[in-house]
This record gives structure tokens, sequence and C-alpha cells, in this order.
């Protein structure tokens, strides 16, 4: 059985909504933010005394993305393609962590994580920039497409989209990028989607 550590308010959902495309069974461990991180349990499993973690047998993983691609990999195709579209899973998943993120995190503080007072007008607009600029790559990527590799939705869109998820919900302005938009819509309203987002979403 695998075990998710964590909470869906956190990182981990992107984790429960990859092992509920993979039509794989978990449990999911309620982890929260707080001194539960920093038990010597939980450290085991993952050193830097942050969620997710995961355990599969005898695998601990911690890294949203790398449990997803985990995951996706116990699944095969087409959620985890085989030969050069591997790759390009490969390739789409960092970009979401190296590229993407930061963008849309900049952006996020300054805008909704911290309190008001704390927040800094000026980093959410370098965010916001930011992640245009992230997005005008996707936009072009996605072109007459359904999905970043094609035709065939992948753990690359899982990933990618679980990354954007926080923008897309408090309401980033996607109006110049109308292709990532309508992806957003379709990767975020898919059934395995739909199941994690309810966890999330919960009051």
């Amino acid at each position: 059985m695998i075990r998710l550590y964590g909470t869906p308010k956190s990182r981990a959902f992107r984790c429960i909504w990859a092992a509920e495309e993979a039509g794989l069974p978990y449990e999911l461990i309620p982890l929260g933010f707080g001194p539960g991180m920093k038990a010597p349990a939980h450290l085991k499993l993952n050193p830097n005394g942050k969620i997710p973690a995961m355990e599969d047998g005898a695998l601990a993983l911690f890294e949203s993305l790398a449990i997803n691609l985990h995951l996706a990999a116990k699944a095969g195709p087409p959620l985890m393609p085989l030969g050069d579209d591997a790759s390009r899973v490969l390739q789409w998943t960092l970009w979401a962590a190296t590229e993407v993120e930061p963008a849309a995190m900049q952006w996020a503080y300054n805008t909704y994580i911290r309190p008001a007072a704390e927040r800094d007008p000026g980093q959410a607009a370098a965010g916001a920039a930011g992640l245009n600029a992230r997005l005008d790559v996707l936009e072009g990527q996605l072109g007459a497409q359904s999905w970043l590799l094609g035709e065939t939705y992948t753990i690359a869109d899982c990933n990618l989209a679980g990354v954007l998820y926080g923008a897309w919900a408090n309401k980033f302005d996607l109006g110049g990028h109308t292709r990532v938009k309508a992806w957003l819509e379709r990767c975020l309203h898919r059934p395995a989607a739909l199941a994690a987002r309810a966890l999330r979403e919960a009051p």
C-alpha cells in the first residue's frame, strides 16, 4: 500500500491527484504544517522536515513531483509514456519546478499567502511578470493540441497543472493565455483532479 504523508492543503495535493490518476490504492496519513514535520519518524522519510513524503514498500521518497513520477511509472502508459515522450515528461516536470513554481510562489506569497501587512506589491508584480513569461512558453507549446505532449494526457500535465493550481484557484489573470486557461480547466476538471480537489478545497 502506498502511504502519502501530508495534508491536501499542501503540495501533497499533487500526489493525491497523481495517485488518483494512476488508479493506485493509497493511504493518506494526515500530517500538517507544524512540529510533526520535524519528528524523528518523519525525518527518516523526508530529512528536509517538510511534506509531502511517500512510502511504497521499502522505498521512501520526498519532493512532490518526484513522488508523482514514481506513481506514474508504476501505472505505466499512457500516464507515463515510453521512449522520447518519457524524456519530454521529465523536461516539463523539471520546467514546472524550476521555471514556473518560483515565479508563481513569488506572486502567491505577496498576494494571498502572507498577511496583508507583510505583502510586497513590487514582489507580487515581479512574480506575475515572471509567471506570465512562462505562460507565454506554455501557450506556444499547447498550440492546437489538447495536452502538453499532444492528444494524450500524461503525468506531465498533472505535474504542471498541480504547480499552477494555486494561481488558478486564486484568480491569477490568465486572460492573455486562452490556451493555457482552457488546458487548466481540462486538467482540473478530470475525475481524478476533482477527487483531489474535494479534499484540498474542503472547509
